[in-house]
């Protein structure tokens, strides 16, 4: 059994569905020398290049103007980098007391210490220092804090201790 190969638009009784001859648009041009494509220029096939060609050549200013960043490389290469060496997942001051629920009923420092949160326990490495500081200090441990963190928590009365 030998399979045949149809490829599409080729004369064969499976596409009946082709739009007839006389309706095609070639049809009105015929009679007009160049059929609408000039007779300076000519209708050659591929005048600038398949596709991208030229993007750093003759269409240069095509890819400037509308693909700025087309061509560009930035910074120095990293060979086999490994993401784990950036993992820092931050946590903003200001959202510190929604991790525990005990720090909402605190009572002051006369009564009790100021309580000490480990926030690497919840998966958090960094604090910033975004938003309100918390109305009770806190004494924070962390693995980094940022400048900002580091004010505002000194602000409040607490503490940071690096992990």
């Amino acid at each position: 059994s030998a399979r045949i190969l149809i490829k599409k638009g080729c004369h064969s009784p499976f596409f009946k569905n082709k739009m007839p001859t006389d309706k095609k648009k070639n049809r009105k041009r015929r009679g007009h020398v160049s059929c609408g494509h000039g007779r300076v220029g000519k209708h050659r096939k591929h005048p600038g290049g398949r596709g991208n060609a030229g993007g750093q050549h003759h269409h240069r200013i095509l890819f400037d103007k509308f693909h700025p960043n087309h061509f560009s490389k930035k910074g120095m290469r990293y060979f086999h980098q490994t993401k784990q060496k950036f993992f820092c997942p931050s946590l903003n001051i200001d959202k510190i007391q929604f991790l525990f629920s005990e720090i909402d009923q605190i009572t002051p420092k006369s009564n009790r210490e100021t309580p000490t949160i480990d926030i690497t326990e919840f998966g958090f490495y960094k604090m910033l220092g975004k938003g309100k500081v918390p109305q009770n200090p806190l004494n924070v441990k962390a693995k980094f804090f940022s400048k900002n963190a580091k004010k505002k928590n000194n602000q409040g009365g607490g503490e940071m201790h690096l992990n």
